[in-house]
């Protein structure tokens, strides 16, 4: 009788954890966004297991990785995610790349001994506690992504030997849920990045600087919006060719948005036209930031074959407070305005200096 009791409590605990990873299941598969998916999976593990610590580790040079650093504004504070190196990943997991039947590969690493060697997975303020780990290989597509972690301050949490059946199951939940999701934030990406860039577009662009215009009137704050235009882009395209000329706006995006700060916005507004919103920023501050700016863009002209392109631009300045600046567009067309200003400029002083 003691042992018909025993497996009746072993058979009840096991339909108990199958509810809970259930329960899980249906929370993460209906999330469509980075944010939401990561969020909602570690924290309904963490409450509904009772585990005190998890997290994801990603290969930092997978799309996934690159699109989350591209959302994190968005993503959550709590939800730990940490890039790791793909090489290290699968030392650590044991996994040589290959895949199983299932078009997976890779299983589920209990370690209870030797924490220290995982340091580089564990997260940073609190892996002196962990004493078990469970690492659950995540694939996109069949390729490894990463890793699900669980850990706890109990050695027998999570020791070598346990069944790891139900981690196995969410693993394949989690890999079909991560292709879902990623295909839902690129058509997103598609229709507020510029394609060619990779700069925010024109339409959200607008609802930034709507955003921002009357926040900086409704709290008298400053507020500068730079209308840039490449020179001489058309002699590009004649002399190179239209693929050069792609070339050129991908690198003169790449460095505006390395040059900008993190509040900033970097936008393309129409073919060689871009659009820098700053907040917090008077017209002196602007001006600073772009003579800055010209100077660090001078020092890395496009390279291509055996040519070096130098970069030139102009630029208009517009800011609030300005009494004759009374709606978003109109600090634009201040801008524009200011700009063609600065291009005629160039223009006499470069005739002068000819003569």
């Amino acid at each position: 009788m003691r042992h018909d009791k025993s497996l009746f409590e072993r058979v009840r605990e096991n339909e108990q954890q199958a509810e809970k990873f259930y329960q899980v299941e249906l929370k993460i598969l209906a999330t469509l966004n980075f944010a939401d998916f990561f969020e909602t999976l570690l924290a309904e593990i963490s409450q509904v297991f009772e585990v005190p610590f998890v997290w994801f580790s990603l290969i930092a040079d997978t799309e996934l990785a690159s699109l989350l650093q591209e959302k994190q504004r968005s993503a959550s504070k709590d939800a730990r995610i940490n890039l790791v190196d793909r090489h290290q990943l699968q030392q650590f997991i044991g996994y040589d790349g290959n895949e199983d039947d299932d078009g997976q590969g890779g299983e589920v690493l209990l370690v209870n001994e030797n924490i220290q060697r995982y340091l580089p997975l564990l997260p940073r303020d609190q892996y002196y506690a962990v004493r078990s780990i469970a690492l659950t290989p995540i694939f996109l597509d069949g390729e490894l992504i990463g890793t699900l972690n669980q850990a706890d301050v109990d050695p027998q949490r999570f020791a070598p030997g346990l069944c790891t059946m139900l981690l196995e199951r969410l693993a394949l939940k989690l890999s079909i849920c991560v292709s879902n999701v990623t295909a839902h934030e690129k058509l997103q990406c598609l229709a507020f990045l510029d394609p060619l860039t990779g700069l925010f577009n024109r339409r959200v662009m607008e609802q930034t600087l709507d955003r921002e215009f009357h926040r900086a009137q409704r709290y008298a704050a400053p507020l500068s919006l730079v209308f840039i235009d490449l020179n001489d882009f058309k002699k590009v395209n004649d002399t190179h060719g239209h693929h050069v000329g792609d070339l050129l706006l991908q690198h003169i995006a790449d460095q505006l948005r390395a040059l900008s700060r993190v509040c900033d916005l970097v936008a393309r507004f129409a073919g060689d036209e871009f659009i820098l919103i700053l907040p917090q920023t008077d017209k002196s501050q602007a001006l600073t930031l772009m003579q800055r700016m010209q100077k660090d863009l001078q020092r890395v002209p496009l390279a291509h074959a055996d040519t070096l392109l130098p970069i030139a631009l102009s630029y208009g300045i517009a800011s609030l407070p300005d009494t004759e600046v009374l709606s978003p567009q109109q600090l634009v067309k201040k801008a524009d305005q200011e700009l063609y200003t600065h291009k005629r400029r160039n223009k006499v002083r470069a005739v002068a200096s000819f003569k």
